[in-house]
């Protein structure tokens, strides 16, 4: 499927392949094959026909061509063998020196690789407008330790699922572990026996409890050697354990680590250097000051797609360094001119009936008349 989206279609006449393991069930005479169901139904999505070579040295000379490409590829770029972190890195490289390669000229042929292919290029069907689901769907039990196993590894999910039954769908390279139809867990699939990929998010509701298993666990370790596990949180760690203790210090980590399930990552690492700054270690800080990083990097993005917006037409600017759009009834503006933020602060409230209230008051009997003194004749 990889194959077919980096091409962009799918041959129309017929796919010449050897005799795989996950396509072919039984090799029979001739040319007739017994195919497997998952097989048959993913060349029916795609439409093409497949042709499955002799096996043995009979059928060397049909793939003869991608041999030898294999093995000079290898030998060119794959020799020393290149040192990579993860099964995704190493597909990047490969896929850079693919698009190396569609510069290369092949010997006898004036035009490149990239050039050729370009030229065949629509006479490839259209792929479906769909992806067709490769994964294989499982229903293991989580494990007391809060795992599941799958084809003898071991992949962690949340701890609330200890005993239940979940869907996990199993990928090339993933692992995806669902509940109901929301994906609870992503793992890189593993490729060794009985190895273990745990990711710290899930215990830290366990963990919580019990925070002195928290230095110690198996996740923990995983999340440092992944990089998840910052510096900055272990300079949080030890500043919170210095001033609130071991076991305290280490569940106010475990809250701000569970700030990470609503506020970017970043933003929170932010929060945690910001706070480490000022020397006030807290939770409810942190949280504030991880807001105020994702309420900046909003203001900054929105602000330079003003600039952009406005450096992006067709402005003329003169010397003075005032702008003016090109064309009739255009508005004169000043990319010079400080943005200033817009006052968000309410109006003053309308104290004119407050006003009244300093002022005595007219009766009407005073108005009319002053009173009369005593001892006067009418």
């Amino acid at each position: 499927m990889e194959a077919f989206t980096a091409l962009g279609g799918t041959p129309t006449v017929r796919i010449r392949y050897d005799n795989l393991k996950p396509a072919v069930n039984q090799v029979l005479f001739g040319c007739s094959r017994t195919k497997s169901a998952r097989w048959a139904a993913f060349r029916s999505w795609y439409g093409f026909t497949p042709f499955y070579c002799v096996p043995g040295e009979e059928g060397a000379h049909e793939k003869g061509g991608v041999e030898q490409e294999g093995g000079r590829f290898r030998r060119r770029h794959l020799v020393p063998a290149p040192e990579v972190e993860s099964l995704a890195e190493l597909n990047e490289l490969l896929a850079a020196i693919d698009a190396e390669e569609d510069a290369r000229h092949i010997h006898g042929r004036p035009t490149s690789i990239g050039f050729d292919f370009e030229a065949e290029r629509p006479l490839l069907s259209p792929l479906p407008t769909d992806e067709y689901d490769t994964g294989i769907d499982l229903t293991p039990v989580v494990h007391r330790n809060g795992r599941v196993t799958v084809r003898q590894c071991y992949y962690s999910v949340p701890a609330r699922f200890i005993g239940m039954k979940v869907r996990v769908k199993l990928k090339a390279n993933e692992v995806w572990i669902f509940d109901g139809r929301k994906v609870v867990a992503r793992h890189p699939r593993l490729t060794r026996r009985y190895t273990c990929h745990d990711i710290l998010d899930d215990y830290l509701k366990i963990l919580l409890v019990k925070p002195g298993a928290f230095a110690g666990a198996a996740a923990l370790s995983q999340a440092r050697a992944e990089g998840v596990f910052t510096k900055t949180h272990e300079a949080f760690w030890a500043a919170a354990k210095k001033r609130c203790g071991n076991r305290e210090g280490t569940r106010m980590l475990i809250e701000v680590l569970l700030l990470h399930r609503q506020l970017p990552a970043a933003a929170v690492i932010a929060g945690m250097a910001t706070v480490l700054k000022v020397g006030a270690i807290s939770t409810d800080l942190v949280a504030i000051e991880a807001r105020k990083a994702i309420e900046n990097t909003e203001e900054a993005e929105g602000s330079a797609a003003d600039i952009v917006a406005v450096t992006g037409s067709d402005a003329v600017e003169d010397e003075s360094g005032r702008g003016e759009q090109a064309g009739a009834g255009a508005k004169v503006i000043s990319l010079h001119t400080k943005r200033m933020p817009p006052d968000l602060r309410p109006g003053l409230p309308d104290m004119s009936k407050y006003d009244r209230l300093l002022k005595p008051v007219t009766t009407t009997r005073t108005a009319a008349s002053p009173p009369k003194q005593k001892g006067t004749s009418a």
